[in-house]
């Protein structure tokens, strides 16, 4: 059980709140029901002295308090419905229908359940998801030699201009009929911390972020600008390398990754990341000290924008800059989750040391 009341003091105003940052960073016991919930449990607020916090479930369990019916602590905070898990299978089993509401029939869900989960978990809305999933088939068509027209049709856009307008609103970007029009891929997955997207081609990772990062909208549109790549719903190899390595980075199995990624920055901020991933995983590092390290010293104001601007969490540690006073410092992710990454990276370096 958590006993620093300023801590404390904290956790329970992020559950006031509902603050999906602290998503598996805590539980808390609530005395008058003997139940333990997630931060974003919708149940009715327990009183302050009412609530005792936990660092697992397992915790929870062992002071004798019961999983909530409500929020099911003993799975993920943010795993995926089984809503969502059935409509995202459905599309894949056949990305170029187009739905209509009584396909949402014979699935026993309700169009407007589906509207709503797929914009709770993905930003948009399932018919919008599935369109975007069509636009990529067509994508991947038109890089595969096949014209512009025979992609529209195969998709089922009669209309040429109706294809082009979807596709600009969707993509950002009008197709060409070219084989070297390339296209990034967006998949979300579960972690202990959340719900984080990845965004890759088949060649490497472009972004790896908590999905309610603030202003993540913007990384997102800055990355399709700079790049002119549209971005469409799916998998790659290197989505499927990135689930798997971070998978054992929470397990406590990996401490570096192996990914091959894609930096959008200037030559400065790309040296600045490169440096962040020099840093031991266990340790952790001030701005000045990065930016000595880079041999520049006096340049940690601009050590510590280019630290801001790393769009790979995790990978690219950025997590393991502090302040030179030793707080935390900032943090995209959450300072939270900022606590939690130092400390399990302490955790797993220590454990490789007495192996």
């Amino acid at each position: 059980m958590i006993k620093n009341q300023d801590i404390i003091a904290q956790y329970y105003d992020a559950l006031i709140a509902r603050d999906s940052q602290y998503d598996g960073l805590f539980f808390v016991g609530v005395k008058t029901t003997g139940v333990f919930c997630h931060v974003i449990c919708p149940a009715r607020k327990p009183k302050f002295e009412n609530c005792e916090f936990f660092n697992t479930a397992q915790e929870a369990l062992l002071a004798g308090f019961r999983p909530c019916k409500r929020c099911h602590p003993l799975s993920h905070p943010s795993q995926t419905t089984d809503i969502v898990k059935i409509l995202v299978d459905a599309v894949e089993a056949n990305p170029e229908k187009r739905w209509k509401d009584a396909d949402f029939d014979t699935l026993s869900i309700h169009a407007i359940t589906a509207r709503r989960q797929f914009k709770k978990r993905f930003n948009m809305t399932f018919v919008e998801y599935a369109r975007a999933r069509r636009l990529g088939i067509a994508m991947q068509q038109i890089r595969s030699g096949k014209t512009v027209l025979d992609s529209q049709y195969d998709i089922g856009y009669e209309s040429s201009s109706g294809f082009r307008d979807a596709f600009s609103k969707i993509m950002g970007e009008l197709p060409k009929n070219s084989k070297h029009f390339q296209t990034l891929s967006a998949h979300y997955i579960d972690t202990q911390l959340g719900a984080m997207l990845i965004i890759a081609d088949d060649v490497a990772l472009y972004l790896l972020e908590f999905v309610d990062r603030r202003g993540l909208e913007l990384e997102i549109d800055r990355l399709r600008k700079r790049t002119k790549f549209p971005i469409t719903p799916g998998k790659t190899n290197i989505t499927t390398l990135v689930e798997e390595q971070l998978r054992d980075y929470f397990l406590g199995k990996r401490c570096s990754f192996t990914i091959p990624l894609a930096y959008i920055g200037s030559d400065f901020q790309k040296s600045v990341w490169d440096a962040l991933r020099a840093i031991p995983s266990g340790t952790t590092l001030s701005y000045k000290g990065l930016a000595s390290s880079l041999g520049r010293p006096t340049a940690y104001r601009a050590v510590a924008n280019a630290n801001g601007a790393n769009q790979i969490a995790i990978i690219v540690p950025c997590h393991r800059i502090i302040n030179e006073n030793g707080e935390l410092g900032g943090y995209g992710g959450g300072l939270e989750r900022k606590r939690w990454l130092i400390e399990h990276e302490a955790k797993m370096n220590k454990s490789s040391q007495h192996d």
